[in-house]
């Protein structure tokens, strides 16, 4: 399957790129909203595209190479925003862009493991160059903590029936294959609750992933990274695919915004902090039945927006 970028009109129409402006895409992937967002920056403009995996990357590089040097990709984690943008020279940006989750090309590797719909080596991560998979923690975690990893990053009601099923599993042989631990999380979850709605195993794969590859931690800072490389004026948006993202983007963007942290007691402010957000989506955009109809993985994305603020300038109530 080939990369469709998703909420590609809506993502150009709210970061409004316009010639000379500088641009980050903290997640290029195959480069779809880059290819979009280039054009518009052109003349004088650059786009630093950001990766952990080196095989998006290549395809990014191949996609967009007809624009030359206004594009610089860079392989690393998005949580490393400063670093990379002062190794590239450019500390202060225009607009940040975050894709979030495993992309397109990910998905369709069955051999890079992060799929239930295929029997394949449990890896799940991002970068290839990274020491720890999804087999070394369904092996090793202690089943309390496999739970909690399940229940949080997975938000499964059944996450200790399948950490318990896993641990008894792995005693008789460790997992190796995707396949065998779909299995195993299919058969811990009750039949009732497996005749409906998405494959048994969605969940825990999907808590693994984020486990294997720090996901929330890595949002968390690459977040407020790139606000703080915004110039005043400057935008970030970030399309997110489950509720776990999305929390954090929200109550990152509402931490932000608000100026003044003094306890409500205090008659007045003594703290003297100031907002450095705008928020631009009070509510999250969605994508439009017509592209969801086109592009499946669509379905679940959540797009929220802010702006840097100038200095002084305050957000209106």
């Amino acid at each position: 399957m080939s990369h469709v970028p998703v909420m590609l009109d809506q993502v150009v129409e709210i970061l409004n790129p316009v010639p000379g402006h500088v641009v980050v895409d903290a997640t290029i992937g195959g480069g779809g909203h880059a290819a979009a967002i280039l054009p518009r920056i052109l003349p004088g403009g650059r786009l630093i595209g950001i990766d952990q995996d080196p095989r998006t990357l290549a395809t990014a590089r191949e996609r967009l190479a007809p624009f030359g040097d206004s594009l610089t990709l860079v392989h690393a984690n998005f949580r490393d925003l400063p670093t990379v943008l002062a190794g590239v020279g450019f500390p202060q940006v225009h607009a940040v862009l975050f894709d979030l989750g495993v992309s397109s090309f990910q998905l369709d590797e069955p051999e890079r493991g992060f799929t239930y719909r295929a029997d394949a080596p449990l890896d799940m991560r991002m970068d290839p160059g990274s020491s720890t998979t999804a087999a070394d923690l369904v092996n090793t975690l202690p089943k309390a903590e496999l739970a909690r990893i399940i229940r949080e990053y997975g938000e499964e009601r059944w996450a200790g029936k399948i950490a318990a099923a896993i641990v008894r599993a792995r005693e008789r042989r460790p997992f190796a294959t995707t396949g065998e631990l779909a299995e195993v999380v299919k058969a811990a979850i009750p039949a009732a609750a497996r005749r409906h709605g998405p494959h048994p195993a969605r969940r825990t794969f999907q808590a693994l992933r984020i486990a294997v590859n720090g996901e929330l931690d890595a949002l968390r800072e690459g977040l407020v990274a790139a606000v703080q490389a915004l110039v005043p004026g400057g935008r970030v948006a970030v399309i997110s695919f489950h509720s776990l993202e999305d929390r954090i983007v929200k109550q990152t963007f509402a931490d932000l915004s608000a100026a003044c942290r003094c306890p409500p007691d205090l008659p007045e402010c003594r703290c003297g902090r100031p907002g450095v957000l705008r928020v631009l989506t009070r509510k999250p955009m969605v994508p439009t039945g017509q592209e969801i109809a086109a592009n499946h993985r669509a379905r679940s994305a959540r797009l929220r927006a802010a702006e840097r603020l100038v200095l002084g300038e305050r957000e209106e109530e």
